[in-house]
């Protein structure tokens, strides 16, 4: 007899967005996104006095009007540049997957996405989250609402996710290629890369020691078995791999982390301090990049091009400039096949040949100098 033919899907999923930069849905997404208890991480009841006391009578009103300052006609950013990032990928693996995007909260849903995935005959899953570091709030509650959702049905369906890809070396090069000409054209003296934050208590869950992450100032200088998942290190090394591309000086880069909600400590240090810290150490033209997003977004586009820069230059810089984020920029199109094919096993790994990235060091090994912080 005949052997059924398996047909695999592709999701794509991002964080979200609202579906218009107005208060009303602003203010669903917010709910949405912020009463997920990896997002805001204590106890029920808490979190409902936080976000129906303190965040959502305020916000939304807020959030609309920084997103109207970066809305594009075809909606928000992030959503087109995700939906063009979906179109080439769907182009590029030519029909060996059905390709859907999908967002953790707001449209397009997990779930309409993985209907339409099993509307077309797909009988085998591989998720791609499109973040490039692990955390809880992002990475895991994405794979962990798709295995819900899948896990709805009669038959459960053969799932791969693919890991997080901070330390890939397509995602890196594409980084690079994105930067290096913006940072040349600008003739930056200064580089600095600024990730989004977490509260320090997500680094110490993510550390089984309970000895190592942010107990001391060089925690982050090497990936070990303590803090190979801590999202703060991660971002450290690729902080570090992208410099060591773009050829920067020591002392040319800067790590920080922006977006910090709250009074409970956030991962440091903060962008809104580095940057007037920078202007005061004689940084006239600063480059920014945000290697944790592979789309432009409001973190990005408002945040970083619009409030950073109006920081920057008060605080006695010339110039900030926004180095574009990936989008759908061909060589991270490119990265993303591979990293889609190197998961479906040895056979498909030996398919993107040498072009595919090379092994994790081992725990405990330094991946590059740290750089300065």
């Amino acid at each position: 007899m005949p052997v059924p033919t398996t047909k695999r899907g592709l999701l794509l999923v991002n964080l979200g967005t609202p579906d218009a930069p107005e208060s009303g849905p602003v203010r669903r997404y917010l709910r949405e996104f912020l009463n997920d208890p990896r997002v805001i991480d204590v106890h029920p009841v808490g979190r409902w006095f936080l976000l129906n006391l303190f965040i959502l009578p305020f916000r939304p009103a807020k959030s609309a009007e920084a997103y109207r300052k970066v809305w594009m006609k075809e909606g928000s950013p992030l959503l087109v540049y995700s939906r063009a990032l979906e179109s080439a990928v769907r182009e590029r693996l030519g029909g060996d997957y059905e390709v859907e995007l999908a967002m953790r909260y707001g449209n397009p849903s997990l779930p309409d996405a993985i209907a339409r995935l099993k509307a077309k005959g797909v009988s085998e899953f591989t998720v791609l989250p499109l973040y490039p570091h692990e955390a809880a709030s992002s990475s895991a509650s994405s794979l962990a609402r798709t295995y819900e959702v899948l896990a709805e049905g009669w038959d459960v369906p053969n799932v791969r996710a693919v890991p997080a890809f901070w330390d890939d070396a397509g995602f890196l090069d594409a980084f690079a290629a994105v930067a290096r000409p913006v940072i040349d054209d600008m003739r930056a003296d200064h580089v600095l890369f600024s990730f989004h934050g977490l509260p320090e208590r997500h680094m110490r869950k993510s550390d089984p020691t309970g000895q190592h992450c942010l107990s001391s100032a060089g925690c982050c200088d090497a990936i070990t078995d303590a803090n190979r998942h801590c999202y703060r290190a991660q971002c450290f090394a690729t902080a570090r791999m992208l410099a060591q591309r773009l050829g920067l000086p020591e002392g040319g880069s800067t790590v920080s982390f922006q977006s910090r909600l709250g009074r409970t400590p956030w991962v440091k240090p903060y962008t809104d301090l580095v940057l007037p810290e920078l202007a005061a150490k004689g940084v006239k033209r600063l480059a920014v990049m945000c290697p944790a997003f592979v789309a432009d977004c409001l973190e990005t586009l408002e945040e970083i091009g619009l409030r950073a820069k109006e920081q920057f230059v008060e605080a006695g810089g010339e110039s900030l400039t926004l180095v574009p984020s990936l989008n759908a920029h061909p060589e991270w199109v490119d990265a993303v096949v591979r990293l889609v094919r190197a998961s479906d096993g040895p056979s498909a790994t030996a398919r993107a040949g040498s072009r595919s990235s090379p092994a994790r060091p081992e725990p405990g090994a330094p991946l590059e100098p740290a750089g300065e912080r």
